[in-house]
């Protein structure tokens, strides 16, 4: 396994994460555990997961199956670097009430309370704001983390789909209060399909020392080889590659990608990871297997060298909207 220093912080961190989204609604508790396990095994020590998570009226269940797989001990909490996220309403279906999500002083005290209850253990290492909330000022929201620092309760705060004049903001208020250091990581959208995050949210984290996250690394599965899976498995596509490549110019470009990586002898899905771990300022892609064999996927992807030769074809395929503001003012 590879690691990296997380942003500008002392915290090592393996150079990809183990997303858990899927653990609890398509993955289950036993098969869930397992994947965990292996990828302990393998060296993988960043691991992700958000309150929310389980969604609908199972809301939180992924942090409770994270908690019983540390509740097996041997060492697994003390070896994961544990990241979980705050903001989504966790309140039952038909029993929304005021101050029951967002990032409030109020809210972020409960749900991190709660968070710690679900996944059996005492303190988080990074707990991330799930979404801009522009009700609270960071003021009232780096206060609050302040006093969950003080607590032992969490070690750092991180950011996820943030724009880049969020994390400014955020890190300036942070500094400009003294205590907490602010903002150490931001996960975002981002991959070869998606790569408008290169305008201002990667300069804006490089600038402020955030290590950058991106998620849906292979967008939804377009990336995975989804034309020759259907091609010669008959596999349908699914989910948001679906209605992607209903669009022509998109079906043409993702047969191009998958052309090329034919030429060179490369998987799809691993290719597209291993080009995020070569862009400046990417800690890590999360990687959310729904089993075993898609976590050893990702995992060969650790081992591919990708020549300038096909980084720069891939720059021709999938070009990127280029960096702000000559993107979009010349």
């Amino acid at each position: 396994m590879k690691y990296t220093q997380l942003g500008r912080t002392g915290l090592k961190v393996s150079r990809l994460v183990l997303g858990t989204m899927n653990f609890g609604p398509q993955t289950d508790e036993s098969t869930s555990h397992g994947i965990m396990d292996a990828a302990l095994d393998a060296g993988l020590n960043f691991l992700d997961t958000a309150n929310v998570y389980g969604w609908g009226e199972n809301k939180g269940r992924t942090e409770e199956i994270i908690g019983t797989w540390f509740a097996q001990g041997g060492g697994r909490r003390d070896k994961v670097v544990l990241a979980t996220k705050v903001y989504g309403n966790m309140a039952g279906d038909g029993d929304v009430w005021p101050n029951h999500d967002k990032l409030s002083a109020v809210n972020i005290r409960r749900a991190v309370d709660a968070s710690l209850k679900r996944l059996q253990t005492d303190y988080i290492d990074i707990y991330q704001f799930h979404h801009i909330d522009r009700s609270t000022p960071f003021e009232e929201i780096w206060q609050a983390i302040d006093v969950l620092v003080q607590q032992g309760k969490i070690l750092y705060a991180g950011s996820s789909n943030f724009p880049g004049y969020k994390i400014a903001q955020a890190n300036e208020t942070a500094a400009r209060r003294g205590g907490t250091i602010g903002l150490v990581s931001e996960q975002c959208l981002y991959n070869l399909a998606e790569r408008r995050a290169e305008m201002e949210v990667i300069p804006a984290a490089q600038d402020y020392g955030l290590g950058v996250i991106p998620w849906s690394p292979l967008h939804g599965g377009l990336l995975g080889g989804v034309l020759k899976k259907e091609a010669t498995q008959g596999r349908r596509a699914s989910g948001r590659a679906v209605d992607a490549l209903k669009d022509t110019k998109t079906r043409e470009q993702i047969q191009a990608y998958e052309n090329l990586l034919d030429k060179h002898g490369l998987e799809p899905g691993e290719a597209a990871l291993a080009w995020l771990l070569t862009r400046p300022g990417v800690t890590g892609p999360i990687v959310g297997p729904r089993t075993q064999e898609q976590l050893d996927s990702a995992l060969r992807a650790l081992q591919l060298e990708l020549s300038e030769e096909l980084l720069r074809s891939l720059d021709e395929i999938f070009p990127g909207p280029g960096p702000s503001p000559e993107a979009f003012a010349w």
